[in-house]
């Protein structure tokens, strides 16, 4: 039963130019070689030339191949349409691949950013710990006292990265606040602010280069990290500039 099943679903994907092309030629040749059989019953005393037989056979089977040539053309624009349609939907079927490996490297490249931010994270908070303590510290007006300091950078390694950069933001909002001196005011200093702003300029890029939205890097320039990195720049001179161009 299955295997007759699967000949009548074979039969009906035939098509209907074909079963029609072999009707048209069994009709046509049997009513052929019953006029042939007519003919050569009637004139069995004169029998046909073969130059006759080769002219009443190629009369004969030239409306067949002129049928069967059509039937060949329909076919081929049948067969050439589905190649057509086949193509379209592996196109379609190329770009949605290609659209979900994107975002699967676009999702992979964020996931490797965030892992990178952690631990720069960690690295800006240092720095921040140096500048402000270089300045603010012991070593510097003193305001900040020893403890002070170390409670801090306990809180960097708690994960409380931006502490520091809390602290200098809450300083720039104090008029006579000398931010440029905090930032460049020894040759540490400037050191230590040259190296945090090449460092959070190459985390800025390679968050921009993962997010096509700029959402991430927006995030960034509005975290107190990114606040006081544009502190740095407004009060940085104008070496600054070349020198992250340089080193990024």
């Amino acid at each position: 039963m299955a295997v007759a099943g699967g000949i009548k679903n074979k039969a009906r994907k035939r098509d209907w130019r074909i079963w029609f092309g072999v009707v048209v030629t069994i009709f046509w040749v049997g009513g052929g070689g019953w006029y042939v059989l007519g003919v050569m019953n009637a004139e069995s005393a004169n029998p046909l030339s073969p130059e006759a037989i080769g002219s009443f056979l190629e009369g004969a089977f030239a409306p067949l191949a002129f049928l069967w040539l059509v039937i060949g053309l329909f076919i081929q624009q049948r067969e050439l349409a589905n190649n057509s349609k086949a193509i379209r939907k592996a196109s379609k079927q190329s770009e949605k691949q290609t659209a979900a490996i994107a975002a699967t490297e676009m999702n992979a490249r964020q996931e490797t950013f965030f892992k990178i931010k952690e631990n720069v994270n960690h690295q800006l908070g240092g720095i921040t710990g140096m500048l402000y303590s270089s300045s603010m510290g012991t070593v510097g007006s003193g305001e900040m006292t020893r403890e002070e300091t170390d409670a801090s950078f306990k809180r960097i390694a708690d994960g409380d990265c931006e502490v520091f950069a809390r602290m200098f933001l809450g300083r720039s909002m104090i008029d006579h606040a000398d931010l440029e001196g905090m930032f460049f005011g020894t040759e540490i200093r400037g050191r230590h602010t040259r190296n945090y702003i090449r460092t959070f300029e190459r985390l800025r890029r390679l968050g921009r280069n993962c997010d096509v939205d700029g959402i991430i890097e927006e995030t960034l320039m509005q975290s107190a990290f990114g606040l006081l990195y544009r502190r740095m720049l407004d009060h940085a001179p104008d070496d600054v500039d070349d020198d992250i161009i340089t080193n990024t």
